[in-house]
């Protein structure tokens, strides 16, 4: 139901991926506290040390990718249901804090050629204040695009700002699947065609599918981005919490949208419904009316028709038109006791 933009889709690898095909890294950033980044590849991300206090290593990895588990333990020495959480296909959004440490994950819109953006994809996090790691599996919209902020100069500063810009994408990629979905009702308001009551309620059943979906995925992404804003570590700065604050209104704001879309589509599918058994109902009368006129007319023709001995009026050159008139009689005078009662 919902509609990728025109824009969206998997974008080529950057050019810090290094060149070797069994790297996890899709691209690499070192910010440089300013809004700024510069990019760096695999080999270099291994012994990467800041040579400024402001700068920040951003790794944005394909978590499929073999081995990858072995260098979070061995490399960065996190713990074991960490590491096995950032590679997993635990998609549930989450979020909590191993001391310095802040590990979540958080759901996307899926603007992948050929899927649905309701069908959301995940995001693993991983952030120490100095280097963070985003891992997935398919192509997201939101890393890219902060990507291009830090090469067009007017990215985020810190680990925390870089955290706070990508929740706020992602739900500015939702606020803009609300915006449709509000659009699509609306015009489904205005157009009450019954000749398009087939597509309406087709359009109304997607429509509660994407509420129901989005529901399902947004509602612990709202308590994920909760726990972020209570518990995240000290270099998870004052500003960023207010930020994470905005992005939990926001989400939630959302999340009302979607709420009212669904009851405004439960609304249109029981007018749907309702004219729908009007027309029946309108139809099984007409049929009533003409059974009601119709029933005598048989039953007088039938007896007339009878193949027995002694039929009034038989051999009568006039006795065809006499029937018929008897026929138009009965007939208006049925009609007139319909109109009578108003039944018509």
């Amino acid at each position: 139901m919902l509609h990728s933009p025109a824009n969206a889709g998997p974008l080529p690898l950057d050019s810090g991926h290094a060149g070797d095909v069994d790297s996890p890294l899709i691209f690499g950033r070192v910010l440089d506290g300013a809004g700024g980044a510069r990019a760096i590849g695999w080999e270099d991300a291994q012994g990467w040390t800041p040579a400024r206090q402001e700068e920040v290593l951003w790794l944005h990895l394909q978590r499929d990718r073999p081995g990858l588990k072995d260098w979070l333990l061995g490399k960065l020495q996190l713990p074991g249901p960490t590491a096995g959480l950032l590679v997993s296909d635990q998609t549930r959004p989450r979020a909590f804090r191993e001391g310095e440490v802040l590990v979540a994950t958080l759901r996307d819109l899926n603007f992948n050629p050929g899927a649905e953006p309701e069908d959301m994809i995940s995001m693993q996090l991983w952030s120490d204040g100095q280097r963070v790691l985003t891992l997935r599996r398919a192509p997201q919209q939101s890393p890219e695009e902060v990507r291009d902020q830090l090469d067009a100069g007017i990215g985020p500063h810190d680990a925390g700002a870089m955290i706070t810009q990508i929740a706020e994408l992602m739900i500015d990629h939702l606020g803009g699947a609300v915006v449709e979905i509000n659009a699509t009702i609306d015009r489904m308001e205005e157009d009450c065609a019954d000749e398009k009551m087939e597509e309406r309620a087709r359009e109304i059943a997607e429509i509660r599918r994407d509420c129901l979906a989005l529901q399902r995925h947004l509602s612990p992404q709202h308590e994920a981005l909760e726990q972020i804003s209570r518990d995240a570590p000290p270099w998870f700065e004052q500003h960023d919490r207010r930020e994470i604050a905005e992005s939990i209104a926001r989400l939630r704001r959302n999340l009302d949208d979607i709420n009212i879309s669904k009851e405004s589509a439960v609304v249109l599918q029981d007018e749907l419904r309702a004219r729908a058994q009007a027309i029946g109902q309108d139809a099984t009368y007409k049929l009533g009316v003409m059974a009601g006129v119709f029933l005598p007319l048989t039953f007088f023709t039938g007896l007339l028709g009878s193949n027995v001995t002694g039929i009034p009026l038989a051999d009568h050159p006039l006795a065809f038109w006499g029937v018929v008139g008897a026929c138009l009689f009965i007939a208006l005078g049925i009609l007139a006791i319909f109109k009578s009662r108003r039944w018509l």
